[in-house]
């Protein structure tokens, strides 16, 4: 399998950002809160961006810290929790991962909130009827 990360699933475009916290949805697993849009599916099946904000961890150190974190829990499960689901229904998702916590987690702990809110996230994506399926019925 492949688990790099590529420069397109990264969330960079504003309008796209914007549209995310103004129309998605919010999950919390305390440290973490993901906002979730999902959408048909495009050339960019998933993207995602991490906000470790300056107000809660104050050192640079400590963000990078969190943000390497963070993104190597997502890369590794990203392919079984989340791509499946949205594949099946033919979706996709922008997704952000805000830290909410003052002090930095350990990587098991962050992982194991990253799980958590994948499953919720696919679990979401199979409840929604995507547009495909629409047009079948």
């Amino acid at each position: 399998m492949d688990f790099k990360l590529k420069k397109d699933e990264k969330l960079c475009s504003r309008t796209a950002i914007e549209q995310l916290f103004g129309e998605g949805r919010s999950l919390m697993a305390f440290p973490l809160r993901a906002a979730y849009r999902l959408r048909p599916r495009g050339e960019k099946p998933v993207q995602f961006l991490i906000s470790i904000p300056k107000k809660r961890i104050r050192k640079a150190v400590g963000r990078v810290t969190l943000r390497r974190r963070v993104r190597e829990s997502y890369r590794l499960n990203r392919r079984q929790l989340l791509q499946p689901e949205l594949d099946n229904h033919g979706l996709g998702v922008d997704i952000a991962f805000v830290y909410l916590d003052t002090s930095l987690a350990p990587y098991s702990v962050i992982n194991e909130k990253m799980t958590s809110l994948l499953q919720r996230i696919a679990q979401a994506a199979s409840e929604q009827v995507s547009p495909s399926q629409e047009e079948e019925k």
